[in-house]
């Protein structure tokens, strides 16, 4: 149900979004993933959150002579969100920091990627009403949404 609310949500804000059974939240960019990624991490950076890591998938695999579609992963944080979860449940440092993946599909569309906060933690010991669980998907939606669509 929490899917179908977060989903409905984004469709209404106008980006076009999907998020699978699996708990992933996927939403379509409008440019190459390395624009798309700057504009991700102009965004995060922005927002005040703090950039910890930017991975290209694609230049990895290059790195040893092998080939992958562009993709390129994001993660980021903010301690007054993180810190309440890792508070209520020290696991929830398996999720955190954030990450957003952007990638581009066999048909050569970009997507932005990543785990709905109200899924990722389902198997913890962090309370389904916490408020930093709707603070980051809130933060999720907006911050893809400016990457995707800018």
């Amino acid at each position: 149900m929490k899917q179908i609310i977060v989903a409905v949500i984004v469709s209404l804000s106008g980006i076009p979004a999907l998020a699978g059974e699996d708990g992933i939240i996927k939403i379509r960019a409008d440019a190459q993933v390395g624009e798309t990624m700057d504009r991700l991490e102009a965004a995060v950076t922005n927002a005040g959150a703090t950039i910890f890591a930017r991975v290209d998938h694609a230049e990895g695999a290059q790195s040893v002579d092998m080939s992958l579609d562009p993709a390129e992963l994001l993660v980021f944080g903010n301690p007054q969100l993180g810190t309440p979860a890792m508070q209520d449940d020290p696991l929830a440092g398996l999720y955190l920091p954030l990450r957003v993946l952007v990638y581009q599909d066999p048909d050569g569309q970009v997507w932005l990627a990543y785990d709905d906060p109200e899924v990722m933690f389902d198997d913890l010991s962090i309370p389904d009403n916490a408020d930093y669980i709707g603070r980051m998907s809130e933060a999720l939606t907006n911050l893809t949404g400016a990457a995707a669509n800018e």
